[in-house]
């Protein structure tokens, strides 16, 4: 968890994001920059009728914390300007670095790139959604599946200048159902590796001990039991599962 002058340090606003569905705010904590995303600003939702999406984002951290690939960024619950919520240490991304992206249909990488769909633009030309095969997108993808992550958009994605890849905008994820819409289904179907099996092995470990402890202080318990139930599931294929159900397998917009 945080340094106490993260949680106690006064949280000072310098801007908003306007483009957000629910009250989203920059912020900074002395040196730090971070985003702030009160509880009092979330817009209820009709799929997500239990709890709050400040505590999902704070599960999403703590899960992303025991697989150990440091995908969530710091985050955790405060009080703030306009009540308890979410704050998450900001993180600067790389303009010219893209883990998601579209490109002509027949301009598809051979190497390096997964393609997801095809379609056409608003132009009508033909053009793909691709993004990395790259292991740190890999195991996004791995806990996309872990989480039921209902909302990996292309922009959730930040790209950092060092190939680091971080996931962000984790309101929507431990529903009980099957949520799972992500643009990440690019290894449909392949094995798993030691090293992720590895990490899906920790989280079901860890929902023995101290993470299952402070999940049942931010999920409702037949969300946590579904979590485990992924973990064994992914655990017994071995492979990365394929969309199921009738919903969309994609959030929109893509990005």
């Amino acid at each position: 968890m945080p340094a106490p002058d993260l949680v106690t340090a006064e949280l000072t606003l310098t801007g908003r994001i306007t483009t957000a569905s629910n009250a989203t705010f920059l912020g900074s904590i002395g040196d730090a920059a971070v985003v702030y995303k009160p509880i009092r600003g979330e817009k209820p939702l009709w799929d997500f009728p239990d709890g709050f999406l400040a505590h999902r984002e704070v599960a999403a951290y703590l899960v992303s914390e025991v697989l150990g690939w440091n995908i969530v960024p710091r985050t955790w619950l405060r009080d703030g300007p306009f009540g308890e919520g979410m704050v998450q240490l900001w993180q600067e991304t790389d303009p010219d670095q893209n883990a998601v992206d579209f490109v002509a249909a027949d301009e598809v990488p051979e190497t390096g790139w997964k393609q997801v769909l095809e379609g056409q633009d608003e132009s009508g030309r033909m053009v793909a959604l691709v993004h990395e095969d790259t292991p740190a997108l890999r195991r996004m993808a791995v806990f996309d599946v872990v989480a039921n992550n209902a909302d990996r958009k292309g922009d959730h994605i930040l790209a950092i200048s060092d190939g680091h890849r971080y996931g962000v905008d984790h309101g929507l994820t431990f529903h009980s159902d099957h949520k799972l819409r992500t643009v990440l289904w690019g290894w449909l179907g392949d094995e798993l590796t030691a090293e992720e099996l590895e990490g899906v092995d920790r989280v079901t470990d860890a929902l023995r001990g101290e993470l299952g402890r402070h999940l049942a202080e931010l999920l409702t318990a037949q969300e946590i039991s579904s979590l485990a139930a992924r973990c064994a599931a992914l655990r017994a294929t071995g492979r990365f599962p394929g969309p199921r159900g009738d919903m969309s397998a994609v959030p929109w917009p893509l990005f």
